[in-house]
């Protein structure tokens, strides 16, 4: 790149952005020193231990961000997407081979005392790739091949990862479905999604029947929005759903014990109503040309499917550790000494913190070292802790300024590759910190992710660092012409 007066250098570069990357990433270094210093290390400084490792880290994180900015052409990055997104999917695919077995995983190149997680890099250039790709002229998320070629970008790695038994990693892909919606992908998707995580819990927690019961009463309700019918319609609905909710109870009073009704069981009943409602409203669909009444019926046939797979995913896909942590996390089952030591140790630290906390090193849960990973995957648990409610909250409210300005740059971004990447990086940080943070108070399964920029990590502060400062080397390229 050419050189910029200094008048150009700070009218051209997002500061509010730098300086949110550098307030969490000097609190994440403060806290990874709190959450070993029980290890007695000389100081903050003191190379031997974490804290010392991870200030190198940020000190190289802070040199790749200067390149990124000063010394590699921004149109770099678009050109380099596929080239990079390869040689990454080359690494991801080579290291399941070549790693050793940490946990369970195999998700780490070990170059001596330098560890290095290819699942981390893998989001940037998947954010790159899918910027290129989307943001091509004749390019349409509602197409069906440009919607498939999405799918592929992300879909891949993703699967890859989670062949390294990398879930947490896997999972953030998620999230790039927010950024396909954001260019005119249908907000369908994302309901479905949503109702397809409900139908699997709600099968694993209550019984199938039940799950088939929200999926019917949810296709009515959407049924009678869409078509704007809230008389008749509306009450006609409401009055097959409350005789299918009190089917179960109708048989057991009506039916006489070790009678053919009496083997007819109320499930069997529900899906030989769906079944012969299934051809009815795709023929009607199709005849009236209502596509939300097509849409909801393969709704339907998409959830009975899903609710009849639940236990053969649960008890045959997931992996025993998983279906643990999500038995704990359901209420399914109590395993306070087991796999929910992590989270019970860590909710215990972030509630004994209370409103102010127990002060800079003065937490007892993190000096004698109860929580596992505690600079790593639970290190918001310190923050709470040490720093109370109030410490949580500039922590999370730093995030969603980080996030929601990326957003905005995005936004006013004329290109559309600058705004399809920023929306991945936001994509990215969030999911992240909603997984993390969920895992940390309890709310989401312990899957082995970062909180991004504060957890200790070569590769994580890396891979945010350049995630980040590539999307502001981008805005910058467009700010100084305007």
């Amino acid at each position: 790149m050419g050189n910029f007066s200094d008048r150009g250098v700070k009218g051209s570069i997002d500061w509010r952005l730098v300086i949110y990357y550098l307030l969490l990433v000097i609190i994440g270094w403060i806290n990874i020193y709190a959450s070993i210093h029980s290890e007695n290390p000389t100081s903050i400084f003191d190379f031997n231990f974490r804290c010392g490792k991870q200030f190198v880290w940020i000190l190289t994180s802070l040199g790749l961000a200067t390149l990124i900015l000063f010394a590699i052409n921004s149109q770099f990055w678009r050109s380099a997407s596929l080239p990079m997104y390869l040689f990454v999917l080359g690494l991801l695919v080579l290291v399941i081979f070549v790693s050793k077995d940490v946990k369970g995983s195999h998700s780490w190149f070990e170059f001596g005392p330098v560890k290095f997680q290819p699942a981390e890099i893998s989001k940037i250039t998947t954010s790159l790739l899918l910027a290129s790709v989307m943001s091509q002229t004749n390019f349409k998320i509602t197409r069906l091949k440009d919607f498939l070629l999405t799918a592929i970008i992300i879909g891949i790695p993703m699967l890859v990862i989670l062949a390294e038994s990398e879930t947490g990693s896997a999972l953030v892909y998620a999230g790039f479905i927010f950024v396909m919606y954001r260019e005119g992908f249908s907000g369908w998707w994302l309901f479905g999604i949503g109702m397809a995580v409900l139908l699997f819990i709600l099968t694993l927690t209550a019984s199938p029947y039940i799950s088939l019961l929200v999926l019917v009463g949810v296709i009515m309700a959407v049924g009678v929005v869409c078509s704007g019918k809230t008389g008749a319609v509306f009450w006609i609905n409401l009055g097959v759903l409350a005789l299918l909710c009190l089917m179960p109870w109708i048989l057991e009073k009506t039916v006489k014990p070790d009678s053919f009704l009496d083997k007819v069981k109320p499930m069997y009943i529900l899906i030989g109503l769906c079944v012969c409602a299934i051809p009815y409203f795709f023929v009607k669909g199709y005849r009236d040309r209502k596509r939300y009444i097509s849409i909801s019926t393969l709704g339907l046939i998409a959830g009975i499917a899903l609710v009849f797979s639940t236990d053969f995913i649960f008890n045959n896909i997931l992996q025993d550790h998983q279906r643990k942590r999500i038995e704990v996390l359901l209420g399914m089952k109590e395993d306070p000494s087991g796999v929910g030591y992590n989270v019970n140790q860590s909710m215990i630290a972030i509630g004994s913190g209370g409103l102010t906390g127990k002060g800079f090193l003065n937490g007892t849960q993190t000096t004698f070292g109860f929580v596992p990973e505690q600079s790593t995957d639970f290190i918001f648990c310190t923050v709470g802790e040490e720093w109370g409610f109030i410490g949580c909250f500039v922590v999370i409210l730093l995030y969603v300024l980080l996030i929601w300005r990326i957003i905005v740059d995005a936004e006013k971004s004329r290109e559309a590759f600058t705004r399809i990447y920023g929306y991945c990086v936001a994509a990215c940080i969030f999911m992240h910190l909603f997984i993390n943070v969920g895992m940390t108070i309890g709310l989401m399964p312990v899957i082995g992710i970062p909180l991004p920029l504060l957890s200790y990590g070569g590769s994580s502060l890396w891979a945010f660092t350049v995630l980040i400062f590539i999307f502001i080397a981008l805005y910058r390229q467009e700010k100084k012409y305007y």
